[in-house]
């Protein structure tokens, strides 16, 4: 089967990105699997590359972009100044954050006609928009934080909150451009680093509890959940992929997998996800992350439609602990994304 492997990419989670990639290429299976390496420099350029390896950029890669023509149905490969066609089965995108998770690349994929890895382009859209995700999770009866947006070039008024409260992009990924805001002079800043990545700016409350995350494989009714994770902090607040050294830990942050909570309360954790997953429309995987409340209730955060697969990534870690190492996820989202079934 001749897939091609998207990675890299425009936003601000390119070198996860790239991690990523080369944690699939270790675990890939290419006995069953063709790969064609796709790099997509920060600048946008595509290439075809031998793999993702640390120097990608700067050994033997060719121009290359994808046909939206559906008849090549592939990439057109730019070789000795002549396009040649590179015919694709499948795509399996490693691509986080903008441009990469929000549905632009799968809406690319659509006009190609190649099927494709991962949650489709209503429901991408939907989850990187915490916003918009918090409003269709809460008609389904899940719980939300409080939240206000403010769009561009709008004024927020910092006597109408109640402190703290988190500010964030409304459109980004990990944790870039969010703060902790615990007094009402703070907010006028933290609403501009936020608009750094987004125009768009989401306000929630500060909920008390711990984090919790789980990971789901599947679409429809058969899905397939992770164990649940639950991250300790000792001082400020989890900061995704912005370690110096991620491989090593973090400097505020502990995750354990298998949570340590009583098996009822993990329960819950997992079918929340699951409702979570269904009612955004996700397919294929995702992680779900959300918030366990000293009373127990358990409340979404946010949904990552394609999250991190490098070594040291939450979901490979949740699915490996329930019996599911990486070339086995790799199979079933392949499997998902040809027959819509589990393997």
């Amino acid at each position: 089967m001749r897939i091609g492997i998207m990675f890299g990419g425009s936003s601000e989670e390119h070198p996860v990105s790239v991690k990523s990639a080369q944690e699939v290429a270790k675990h890939l299976d290419t006995d069953k699997y063709e790969p064609f390496w796709i790099g997509i420099t920060k600048s946008g350029a595509w290439l075809l590359c031998d793999g993702p390896d640390a120097d990608w950029e700067n050994g033997g890669c060719r121009p290359a972009i994808l046909s939206p023509d559906r008849g090549v149905h592939g990439l057109l490969v730019l070789n000795q100044g002549r396009y040649e066609t590179i015919s694709l089965d499948l795509v399996l995108p490693v691509l986080h954050g903008k441009l990469g998770e929000d549905g632009a690349i799968q809406g690319l994929l659509e006009l190609a006609g190649i099927p494709y890895v991962g949650c489709d382009v209503p429901s991408s859209a939907l989850c990187m928009d915490k916003s918009l995700a918090y409003v269709v999770a809460g008609s389904a009866g899940i719980a939300t934080p409080n939240f206000w947006t403010v769009q561009a070039n709008e004024n927020v008024d910092p006597d109408r909150l109640t402190y703290p409260v988190f500010v964030k992009p409304a459109r980004s990924g990990s944790s870039f451009g969010v703060s902790k805001v615990s007094r009402k002079e703070e907010l006028l800043s933290a609403v501009e680093t936020a608009r750094q990545y987004d125009s768009k700016v989401l306000i929630e409350e500060a909920v008390v509890g711990s984090e919790v995350g789980c990971a789901i494989l599947g679409n429809d009714l058969d899905l397939i959940a992770g164990e649940v994770d639950q991250i300790a902090l000792s001082h400020g607040f989890f900061r995704i992929h912005q370690e110096s050294a991620p491989e090593s830990g973090s400097e505020n942050s502990t995750i354990t997998v298998p949570a340590n909570i009583s098996a009822e309360t993990r329960s819950l954790v997992q079918e929340t996800a699951k409702a979570i997953y269904r009612a955004l429309g996700c397919r294929g995987l995702a992680r779900v992350d959300m918030f366990l409340k000293e009373d127990g209730t358990v409340m979404l955060n946010e949904v990552n439609t394609l999250p991190g697969l490098t070594s040291y990534s939450r979901y490979p870690r949740m699915m490996a602990a329930a019996g599911m190492p990486l070339a086995e996820v790799i199979d079933q989202v392949v499997s998902l994304a040809l027959t819509g079934k589990v393997r």
